[in-house]
């Protein structure tokens, strides 16, 4: 039982230790963000023929931080874990640890459970706050910078163009104008299908204004297949989009939250629209925690060699790089997946996979090897 204990305490000092490092090393991402933010914003502003007021500037920036800073917990993590077992190491603590037979997987475990841990709470809490603090960001952008995006992107030549698939059947809709982030379309016209996709209807429209599950058409000129062409003060249009999908969409996928994402994956298929990204989101954040276990692992097996052996810098410094190199390779799968050359679970899991029985290949290998 003393010998249980022991190994309790052992293991609640090392949590503390690991957790407190990364995250002072996040709130000092948080910090250099905001800081490198806030000049971009100033840059902008700068640039506008508007006047913005400062303070909107401040609280743009606050309020576009959770977010970014999202994108810097892997680091967080590992730069965090690779300063303790430095810590350790210098201190001679792991030189005890091991004459006591504690092996390396028992005192590295501790800081696995505090970085699956941690990434479960930024998955499930951090990141709808961020993802709701992001939108009202991009919403105050658009108001202060005369900007207004939606999911219904416009080109210039062009104008926008939307296939949906609602319950009257297939049909396509392009827009010369997108107005009021995406609720409201002007001068419609619309190509409506039967469910064997032969075309039944031709519309034109002044208008067209988005409300819950249809699209109601001002003005429409109806030309059905065999029928003299009519006029509508008002026609229905059903439709999978829902305001509040179309004001969720504003702006980037990170003004979406984790608990959201599964729902617009499907309302955004639905009616047509690409939800690659989405997708890709989506498991990016369900792989997070184990991203940061990996981050651990990728400390451990450069941060645990002790100081009398020498090189200890160079072996930070070879671990700081190998996260580097993991994140570019993480960013390669994320655009092969945005491409359509991969699946979404693959982008975001077979790095994690690969990384990680790399990492406890290399463990194994020096320590049990």
């Amino acid at each position: 039982m003393p010998g249980i204990s022991a190994v309790g305490t052992l293991a609640r000092y090392f949590s503390l230790r690991f957790f407190i490092a990364m995250l002072g090393m996040f709130l000092i991402c948080c910090i250099l963000i905001f800081f490198v933010d806030f000049i971009e914003m100033l840059r902008r502003a700068g640039n506008y023929s508007g006047d913005v007021p400062g303070l909107l500037l401040v609280w743009m920036t606050l309020l576009r931080l959770p977010s970014f800073s999202e994108l810097t917990l892997p680091f967080a993590v590992l730069i965090g874990t690779i300063g303790i077992f430095l810590m350790l190491s210098r201190s001679s603590e792991l030189v005890v640890l091991r004459a006591a037979g504690i092996s390396v997987w028992q005192f590295t475990l501790p800081a696995m459970i505090v970085a699956f841990l941690l990434g479960i709470v930024f998955v499930l809490l951090y990141n709808p706050l961020a993802a709701a603090a992001r939108g009202e960001a991009e919403r105050l952008y658009a108001i202060a910078f005369g900007r207004d995006e939606s999911l219904l992107k416009t080109n210039k030549n062009a104008g926008a163009w939307l296939r949906e698939d609602g319950t009257d059947g297939p049909s396509v809709i392009h827009a010369a104008e997108v107005l009021n982030q995406g609720l409201e379309l002007s001068r419609v016209t619309v190509f409506q299908y039967d469910s064997d996709h032969g075309l039944t209807e031709r519309i034109e429209a002044k208008r067209a204004v988005l409300k819950d599950g249809r699209w109601e058409l001002e003005d429409a000129w109806v030309s059905a297949v065999g029928q003299e062409p009519a006029l509508y003060k008002r026609y229905l249009l059903s439709t999978y989009l829902t305001p509040a999908q179309v004001r969720d969409s504003l702006g980037t996928v990170f003004s979406i939250s984790f608990w959201d994402l599964p729902n617009f994956i499907q309302i955004a298929e639905k009616a047509g629209l690409p939800a690659t990204q989405y997708r890709v989101q989506y498991q990016l954040l369900l792989s997070r925690p184990f991203l940061l276990v990996t981050m651990v692992l990728i400390a451990a097996t450069c941060s645990l060699r002790g100081f009398r052996f020498g090189n200890v810098q160079i072996n930070a410094i070879i671990g700081l790089a190998a996260g580097f190199v993991f994140f570019v390779l993480s960013e390669v799968s994320h655009n092969l997946a945005m491409a359509g050359l991969t699946s979404a679970a693959a982008s975001a899991w077979v790095p994690v996979i690969i990384a990680a029985s790399l990492a406890m290949t290399v463990l194994l290998y020096k320590e049990d090897g």
